[in-house]
């Protein structure tokens, strides 16, 4: 469905808002105009999207951090990861964080507002055996630091009976990508499907632990590509959906892949607001190379979230000034027992 020649952008979009903000919902046509606006149009765009977000979010932003746990040497192959052992990436490598690194994490992320830690290690998924044994410890560890809430990116779950395990063990929220909607998939990764990874996510649902999914934009998917993405995750019902912006890295297959320009991805956002109102929308990688000076219309434009401190393989900018964005914007934060960051 495309739009009425004889509707403007806006008198089209103002009654999709209100079914919205009433409790209704878009439909993939409706998403996929909202990818085609410009100029004007765009930041009418942002407006409906804006008040989407505070009608189901309000003006507070949720701050989280990741710790790389486990550094390369993954046996996957997706195209976007300077950890695979498939590439050439000259990353350092390293084996899973003892206890004392972890506990020092958790106080650095506690020291810059955010109100959760996530461990991340590279490698294709958990298993019984040691190195889930050792897992558990580590999200027990964190589980223990009071103000900050454990949660984790391990990979690929095919076991039913490790979800219960990780909740027993502190953990609230874990994170798997879909990285992108299903018939691109196959472009970024053949080292396994996406049936996999949605797997894995309803297994973490069945077992009551929130879930955290999104996606890379920028990986020479289609707009449709996208809008696809979008309503996947709302069919799996998910907690937080991360939008994360392809940063290329030196010997991966997408190194020369162009970054996305930041409208774009402002209009990802705020597609995303529509067909997601209620949920978290946490915009993490690649803020800095993509959006560029834009970064704080990333929040007008929808996101509730971002990630603070540095990311995977790359790093991210200066807590302090993510702060002053926010306090610039007059939003605040959600500190759920974290202490406010001084300035």
């Amino acid at each position: 469905m495309s739009r009425p020649n004889d509707l403007s952008f806006r008198r089209w979009l103002d009654p999709i808002t209100e079914r919205v903000l009433a409790g209704g919902a878009v439909t993939p046509e409706e998403a996929r105009v909202m990818l085609d606006a410009e100029g004007p149009d765009t930041f009418d765009l942002f407006a409906a999207a804006n008040r989407v977000r505070a009608a189901f979010q309000g003006a507070d932003i949720h701050l989280c951090s990741i710790v790389n746990a486990k550094s390369g040497s993954c046996s996957e192959d997706c195209g976007f990861c300077s950890q695979s052992a498939h590439f050439d990436t000259s990353i350092p490598e390293y084996g899973f964080l003892d206890k004392e690194e972890v506990l020092e994490h958790a106080e650095a992320s506690l020291a810059r507002g955010s109100q959760a830690l996530g461990i991340v290690a590279a490698w294709r998924g958990l298993r019984k055996g040691k190195q889930l044994d050792v897992v558990l410890e580590r999200i027990r560890d964190l589980a223990s630091v009071e103000g900050i809430r454990a949660d984790a990116s391990l990979g690929l779950i095919e076991d039913p009976d490790i979800p219960g395990l990780l909740k027993e063990a502190g953990l609230v929220t874990y994170n798997h990508n879909l990285e992108t909607s299903r018939r691109h998939f196959p472009e970024v990764c053949g080292t396994h499907d996406y049936d996999a990874r949605v797997t894995t996510l309803q297994l973490l649902k069945g077992a009551g632990l929130r879930t955290c999914s999104g996606g890379i934009f920028g990986m020479g998917e289609e707009r449709d590509d996208r809008v696809d993405l979008a309503f996947e995750l709302k069919a799996l019902d998910v907690d937080v959906v991360p939008m994360n912006f392809l940063n290329p890295m030196e010997g991966t297959p997408l190194a020369d892949q162009t970054p996305l320009g930041p409208m774009e991805c402002l209009k990802t956002i705020a597609m995303f607001r529509f067909v997601l109102p209620t949920k978290e929308l946490m915009v993490a990688g690649g803020r800095e190379v993509n959006l560029r000076d834009l970064q704080p219309l990333m929040f007008v434009a929808g996101a509730s979230a971002t990630m603070a401190g540095h990311y995977l393989t790359s790093t991210g900018r200066s807590t302090r000034d993510d702060w002053q964005m926010i306090r610039d914007l007059e939003m605040d934060y959600r500190p759920e027992g974290a202490p406010r960051p001084p300035g």
